[in-house]
């Protein structure tokens, strides 16, 4: 097989992931490829058993095409989910579902100063265990936060790796497998417009509510990265004159007035005051659970648990105001940690844009919470690695090739 078919293999293989099932014409509108070689092509991935038969396309008149799907169990991926103090790995399959368990651990980037070689520790621990044949495991995506350089494999806020290594060449040593990386809040943006309610909008912004007020932006159906790979620090956009110091070393920050350590700290002073509130066991310390313990007491219907989520909420509308009347988006998709609240948030970032947006241009613009929750940047963690791993021969559904020069 030449090296030309092999490729056209692989893209094969990542337009059956993203778009789950296709028949052998739209597949071949998809890459552009003549119908025969796409045929041809299919026919020898289903012999592989890579490919399965999905049933039936649904009618449009006329015959009604076969469609196929790549078999679950034909490819696996490990995503890692991080952000600032929990870190999640778990085994997908092609159908983005988790094989086996996923594992959450406490981990402090900033507080560990071996955190790359934890890390390492860590996915090496969990490669051991998982119930599926090594050689069916493609690669590993990591969403992470920070200032994250997807080419160069480095990131210059967390997991400083050793002289002569990159994050992504020292984590491949240790496990041996393919390492991609990127930005949380890129790769929330990236599972929410292949998957979520974002998919098939070209213009989509995702807030990422966690720690900080992460931003991943998918501009003309590309994710958008900026110039040097950092775009989307919405967290430190300067909208208070509150002369509070963000943790960048500047003032009057998003984050500084918005993130859900803010919800935590509020809620620790509420009730230090005497506010009544079903809320127990809160805590800056446990900032995590504290968080949850919040979400969870405002889903209930905790009058001072709501009011906590409307304030952060409101305030995080007021910049997503900033972010409309610049990119003038057909959607904005609350996701991350903080999608726990659920529609809680859509009345108070709602209020703000009323407030504080031009309704000519914010009228068109969509703004949701996102249904994927957690899963989003595991989800797409294993998107990152589909775009970019090369998959050739899985032989027989139990043998796989990195294509190398």
């Amino acid at each position: 097989m030449s090296r030309k078919q092999l490729a056209y293999r692989n893209e094969m293989l990542r337009h059956f992931y993203f778009a789950g099932s296709l028949s052998c014409a739209e597949l071949s509108v998809l890459t552009g490829k003549s119908l025969p070689l796409t045929t041809r092509l299919l026919s020898e991935l289903l012999e592989e058993g890579l490919l399965v038969d999905s049933g039936l396309a649904s009618s449009t008149g006329g015959r009604r095409p076969q469609t196929y799907a790549l078999r679950p169990d034909a490819v696996h991926v490990l995503s890692v989910a991080m952000d600032q103090f929990i870190t999640r790995i778990a085994l997908m399959n092609a159908e983005n579902k988790v094989v086996g368990d996923i594992a959450e651990l406490e981990f402090d980037l900033a507080g560990d100063a071996n955190s790359l070689a934890t890390l390492a520790g860590h996915l090496s621990h969990f490669l051991e265990q998982v119930p599926v044949p090594r050689e069916t495991i493609a690669g590993i995506g990591i969403g992470m936060p920070g200032f994250v350089d997807v080419t160069k494999g480095l990131n210059h806020s967390y997991l400083k790796p050793p002289a002569g290594h990159s994050i992504v060449s020292y984590l491949r040593m240790a496990t041996d497998l393919p390492v991609f990386i990127d930005n949380d809040s890129s790769l929330i943006a990236l599972a929410e417009s292949r998957f979520g309610d974002g998919r098939g909008r070209a213009n989509v912004l995702v807030v990422n509510v966690s720690w900080g007020i992460g931003l991943g932006m998918v501009l003309g159906g590309q994710l958008f990265r900026g110039d040097s790979g950092f775009a989307g620090e919405f967290s430190h956009i300067p909208v208070f004159t509150n002369n509070k110091m963000c943790a960048c070393g500047k003032l009057g920050c998003l984050e500084t007035e918005a993130s859900l350590k803010i919800m935590v700290s509020q809620a620790v002073a509420g009730i230090a005051a005497g506010r009544s509130t079903m809320l127990r066991q809160i805590t800056e310390e446990h900032v995590e659970a504290s968080a949850t313990r919040i979400m969870q007491a405002a889903v209930r219907g905790d009058k001072f648990s709501v009011e906590l989520i409307a304030d952060i909420g409101y305030k995080i509308g007021k910049g997503v105001a900033i972010l409309i009347h610049i990119i003038n988006p057909g959607m904005v998709v609350l996701s991350g940690r903080g999608g726990q609240a659920g529609k809680l948030w859509l009345a108070p970032v709602q209020q703000a844009l009323n407030e504080h947006c031009i309704p000519k241009i914010s009228e068109s613009t969509v703004v949701t919470v996102s249904k994927m929750g957690d899963s989003a940047e595991l989800i797409g963690a294993a998107s990152l690695v589909f775009e970019n791993i090369e998959l050739t021969n899985l032989m027989q559904g139990s043998k796989l090739k990195i294509l190398s020069d």
